[in-house]
């Protein structure tokens, strides 16, 4: 038997079972109206394609929790139409689409292990570190009178990933971003 939640316990990120699927949570919201039945407005990602929609249901419905495996991956290279991932337990190399990993694809580093979440044996998605260490490859140099706290500037990553940063970060340096947010955390030494 398969576990379920109810409102109180959705949260982003929740992986649940609709229509004989499985769909990733992106964001949530449970409305009350006076005397008409609670909503719950679902904005979900479809693990299989990656496509993304919202769904209405009752407010006072169970979703079904999606059984899903996670097992550790190395991303080797983009060949173009598909990331390339390989299972780090039996070395199969398997695609994913750009669709199926979303925002997610923009910080990316060949070599680096991941998560892989699969859906009834068949990988669907992956699940970043909550940070990743980039280089900054270009972004707009400093101008005198510019300090830590006057603003922020936009820098392009060693992935293509575009992050604002402070004034004082140049080009070569390696920052730390939040793959959640997109967000310049700090740099590393």
């Amino acid at each position: 038997m398969a576990d379920t939640v109810n409102f109180n316990e959705i949260r982003r990120g929740l992986n649940i079972e609709m229509d004989g699927d499985a769909y990733q949570i992106v964001d949530f919201k449970h409305v009350y109206m006076q005397q008409r039945a609670p909503t719950l407005t679902l904005k979900v990602r479809q693990l299989r394609t990656g496509k993304m929609f919202e769904r209405n249901l009752p407010g006072s419905q169970r979703l079904t929790v999606a059984e899903v495996e996670e097992s550790e991956a190395q991303y080797l290279y983009n060949d173009g139409s598909s990331f390339i991932f390989m299972d780090m337990d039996t070395f199969d190399q398997f695609p994913l689409t750009a669709d199926q990993i979303g925002d997610q694809t923009k910080f990316l580093k060949e070599g680096e292990n991941i998560t892989i979440v699969a859906y009834k044996g068949e990988p669907v998605s992956i699940e970043l570190a909550t940070t990743v260490d980039l280089e900054v490859v270009d972004t707009p140099p400093a101008f005198k009178g510019d300090t830590a706290s006057s603003g922020r500037k936009p820098a392009t990553l060693a992935t293509g990933a575009q992050v604002k940063v402070p004034m004082h970060v140049t080009v070569g340096q390696v920052v730390k971003v939040d793959t959640r947010t997109g967000e310049y955390l700090s740099l590393v030494n």
